[in-house]
């Protein structure tokens, strides 16, 4: 077999080019991992991928991809500390799983090798095209905050403009297994975490947006500076649209820096009155002054607020105009736009009310799971009995709890480790209660009833003392909101184990 260069991968632009003997080092057999790996095993790549869990279900896909073709698959922590062989020589590019930080010894072999690093969305860019099928048209969207309910807001006007179109990328399915479904798609609606973006290279999407920018993931990127640029390379090569948040002048400079393709236009979405090339909201209508004839004279109403629910946040809004920015871009009809956001249901886990009973609402948004999305729910409400603290990743509450303390009656923290959260409600909200482990409520030792226990390996359990915190400190005209602004995995499995935990304690009590 011919060598095959590292310049040989320019040539890689689509479904049909020779993938034939390339060799590809896969890191990480999860959901994406095991799309990426089967996918270029089916365009005829030397495929080998290496992952340090042993567990039940890597070692089925490992199966499975052993049976389909796999040159090697290597589980266990031993195959971490380098770089794996493939024939005897070193891979000519590594596809790396999202979640693999760059300073992971795998990744940072590859990186001192020269050897180039993709992710599956760069994958899925390059092997779009195939001869006989229209490729679907990609509209991108990044963000802090809210990409999963506007990507899927997206894709619901998509579909009501009669399109065949799918929410894809950091959210539902792998977009590699989008792009080999048999009927196809005419768009996608793509979520794009900082770490995809991080290791994308060529991608030119039809439009692109970044919804909001605060401090988050700065432990994978090593600063927020980093983790700003990768959100940045999502304008990289936009042919029609570059949408930013008018309210966030990072966004913006974002736009002003990005090398796109000729002829694209940036467009701004704000919750307030729109400017030119702007879509916003206009005594509770949300209008496009940017993707119509007479825009310097006049707007096109798209929906109204109350097509987007019963409690609309400020956050939801500008979601929902990042949303319809995208679709216009993409020529849908302002019709189509309201029809889509009256038709979409937003999923548990963001703003999903629970429960209202002697005058205090319960709201689970499991979803907040950084200070940037709690206080987008904290700014919803009034008087808040706020269920808070988990896995800060790095990040400083000082902000959120000078922003928002006027609304606070009480704090309950969870999390096995809240302290940080703890010393910023004690600096800038001392008067304001706080009930959970090793604080002081008002000014003395928190009672046994009063006191959440953390020892509890259960969240079951640590949710159900927290609900019950809650419920004692809690009056009429209360909301009781459990936006921790804090992952999840320090107590419970994933942000909807804790939010589906928070839901079924509530409900245990009002029972």
């Amino acid at each position: 077999m011919a060598c095959w260069t590292v310049t040989n991968l320019d040539e890689l632009t689509s479904w049909d080019a020779n993938w034939r003997g390339v060799r590809v080092l896969v890191t990480g057999l999860g959901v994406t991992g095991f799309s990426v790996a089967d996918t270029l095993i089916e365009l005829g790549a030397t495929v080998v991928v290496v992952d340090g869990s042993t567990s039940e279900l890597v070692a089925q896909r490992a199966d499975t991809l052993k049976i389909v073709g796999a040159h090697d698959v290597l589980l266990g922590s031993e195959h971490l500390d380098s770089l794996p062989l493939i024939d005897g020589a070193q891979p000519d590019v590594v596809v790396t799983s999202p979640g693999w930080n760059p300073r992971h010894p795998v990744l940072a072999a590859a990186t001192e090798a020269g050897i180039p690093i993709w992710g599956d969305i760069e994958v899925a860019w390059r092997v779009r095209e195939r001869a006989g099928r229209t490729p679907a048209e990609w509209l991108v969207l990044t963000g802090t905050n809210g990409k999963t309910t506007t990507v899927e807001m997206t894709a619901s006007i998509l579909r009501a403009a009669g399109k065949r179109a799918i929410a894809v990328g950091n959210v539902g399915t792998p977009i590699l297994d989008a792009i080999r479904d048999p009927q196809g798609y005419d768009v996608f609606a793509i979520e794009l975490s900082s770490f995809q973006l991080h290791y994308t290279h060529t991608m030119s999407p039809l439009a692109s947006a970044v919804l909001n920018l605060a401090e988050d993931h700065v432990d994978w990127h090593g600063s927020i500076e980093e983790y700003f640029a990768a959100k940045a390379k999502i304008y990289e090569r936009t042919r029609a649209a570059v949408i930013y948040n008018v309210e966030q002048r990072e966004t913006e400079k974002m736009v002003e820096e990005a090398d796109v393709v000729d002829g694209c236009r940036a467009i701004g979405f704000t919750t307030g009155i729109p400017g030119l090339s702007m879509l916003g909201v206009v005594e509770g209508l949300l209008v496009d002054r940017a993707f119509i004839e007479e825009r310097r004279s006049s707007a096109a109403e798209l929906a109204s607020l109350s097509d987007l629910g019963e409690i609309v946040p400020q956050h939801t809004a500008a979601n929902a105009l990042a949303a319809a920015a995208l679709c216009r871009a993409y020529g849908v009809s302002a019709a189509a736009v309201k029809q889509g956001l009256s038709d979409f249901e937003p999923g548990d886990h963001r703003i999903q009310v629970i429960a209202s009973k002697d005058g205090v609402t319960w709201i689970n948004d499991s979803k907040a799971t950084n200070p940037h999305a709690a206080s987008a729910s904290l700014s919803a409400f009034k008087s808040i009995v706020w269920v808070a603290g988990g896995l800060p990743k790095g990040v400083e509450y000082d902000e959120l709890v000078l922003k928002h303390r006027e609304r606070l009656r009480a704090v309950v923290l969870i999390g096995a480790d809240s302290s940080k959260l703890a010393e910023s409600l004690a600096r800038h909200a001392p008067d304001v209660p706080v009930i959970g482990p090793g604080v002081q409520e008002t000014g003395s030792e928190a009672t046994e009833q009063g006191s959440v226990e953390q020892r509890s390996s259960s969240g079951e359990d640590v949710m159900r003392q927290a609900v019950a915190a809650a419920a004692s400190v809690a009056q009429d005209g209360d909301t009781v909101l459990m936006a921790p602004a804090a992952a999840s995995m320090d107590q419970f499995q994933s942000y909807a184990h804790r939010g589906n935990a928070f839901v079924q304690a509530v409900q245990d009590l009002l029972r």
